[in-house]
């Protein structure tokens, strides 16, 4: 396939203005200006047509600008927009009930709706601390939780975020991720790595730095994001559940992006068979419209009135679109995840046994995670590889985001088809050709 001949005139000058007027602090990676979309297709200003598998970050979860979502907010903006969290409105309270139902807790669910991923972060972690009168958090290294202030002292992705910052918040100490490609603990005979990283907290961090009856609360993501798509092995979740309850600590599900459907469950935890006491969601779980919630038991979230609060939590706008996009999940897009995410998840592993720069592929449903190496022996990461692959992808009209060092992330619309994956693929292995041969020889 012929590369475009990007950025085309129009988005070229809409980058210029854009650097007079906005924060330089976006990570902006290539200069893709959108003009609109639909479904799993998106267009720039100078009309060019790209197939997105990215979605927002996860977040376009029934694709772009889905009718029924579109008329959801369009009927609601007829009627009002805002009325504040200090009041009542009837899509808040039925959003509530769905997140009750859908949560993966047997006790009942108790929701506080914010605006974003980080906000519901923030949430959960004041949550934890006011529930179980204790001060001190364990997040993950490889963890991605947001950049407001308590969120992205649990963050532990990059130095970056924290560079500039200091001091953060107090009380907070990070494990190894049980990243079964990159191990750095040393495993007993016949030991589960996962269970290596939970006896490292209790024998290591419980022991020498923080004693676990002071801690509140293990914030950690089911399968973690900007920290490379990792999946843990199956034994860290039983183990970790275990440990939280053995020492009274709120067990904190992060499901910011890797809920709301997006491996083929509700929640990415319920593919290792525990349940949280407190989960987050944000991302997909509105279409695109900014909404967040903190979801807990309803023993948990016991704080009294005005002890947390925000102005636009709830909003009708995005509880409408809230839940038309539940609807559109339940009714077909679960489904759809799980089979066309396995469906891609088959077709790439057949990708990367004819290609050296890859050196796993890991996922599940549409949560999809592609790691580059210099060489599969040595699982160097090849992250210059990895960007070259993501800018070719982009010069022959295939949307993609990098993470981690050297992934790819793979995180389409759920509604997303076969064909389209099929065709996304196409191009996504023509750009690791390009790549391998300008870089690799």
């Amino acid at each position: 396939m012929e590369p475009m001949n990007l950025p085309g005139p129009k988005a070229r000058a809409l980058v210029q203005r854009d650097s007079s007027v906005i924060s330089a602090s976006y990570p902006r990676d290539y200069p893709f200006a959108m003009d609109y979309g639909k479904g799993s297709w998106v267009w720039d200003v100078d009309g060019n047509k790209f197939l997105d598998f990215m979605a927002g970050i996860a977040v376009n979860s029934t694709g772009h600008a889905h009718p029924e979502v579109v008329k959801a907010i369009q009927e609601q903006a007829e009627k009002f927009i805002h009325i504040s969290s200090d009041f009542y409105h009837v899509l808040m309270i039925e959003l509530a009930e769905k997140l009750d139902k859908l949560a993966p807790m047997q006790e009942n669910a108790v929701s506080f709706l914010t605006n974003s991923g980080t906000e519901a972060v923030e949430t959960a972690l004041k949550l934890a601390r006011y529930y179980t009168k204790r001060s001190n958090l364990i997040g993950f290294t490889g963890g991605f939780h947001g950049r407001t202030m308590g969120s992205v002292t649990m963050t532990a992705s990059k130095a970056l975020y924290h560079s500039g910052f200091y001091p953060l918040m107090n009380g907070v100490y990070h494990a190894p991720f049980p990243n079964p490609y990159r191990p750095i603990l040393e495993r007993k005979t016949g030991e589960d790595y996962g269970e290596t990283v939970v006896r490292y907290i209790e024998e290591q961090l419980f022991k020498q730095i923080v004693p676990g009856d002071e801690v509140a609360g293990i914030l950690v993501e089911p399968i973690q994001g900007e920290g490379g798509y990792v999946v843990p092995p199956a034994g860290f979740f039983p183990a970790l559940r275990k440990l939280c309850d053995k020492y009274g600590i709120m067990l904190i599900a992060d499901e910011v992006q890797s809920g709301m459907g997006r491996t083929g469950k509700w929640w990415a935890i319920e593919n290792f068979g525990v349940e949280p006491d407190i989960f987050t969601t944000a991302k997909g779980i509105a279409s695109g419209v900014p909404l967040g919630a903190c979801v807990a038991r309803s023993s948990v979230m016991n704080w009294p009135r005005g002890s947390h609060g925000n102005t636009y939590g709830g909003n009708p706008l995005s509880c409408a679109a809230a839940l038309k996009t539940i609807e559109l999940i339940e009714r077909e897009y679960l489904k759809n995840a799980a089979e066309v995410g396995q469906y891609a998840i088959d077709a790439l592993h057949e990708i990367a046994s004819r290609h050296p720069s890859i050196g796993e592929v890991r996922g599940i449903g549409m949560m999809i995670g592609v790691e580059f190496v210099t060489d599969k022996q040595s699982k160097e990461p090849a992250d210059a590889v990895r960007d070259l692959v993501v800018h070719k992808a982009y010069e022959r009209g295939l949307l993609l985001l990098g993470c981690a060092k050297s992934v790819i992330r793979i995180a389409p619309p759920l509604s997303m088809s076969k064909s389209e994956m099929a065709d996304g693929l196409m191009i996504f292995e023509e750009a690791i050709s390009l790549a391998e041969k300008e870089l690799l020889g």
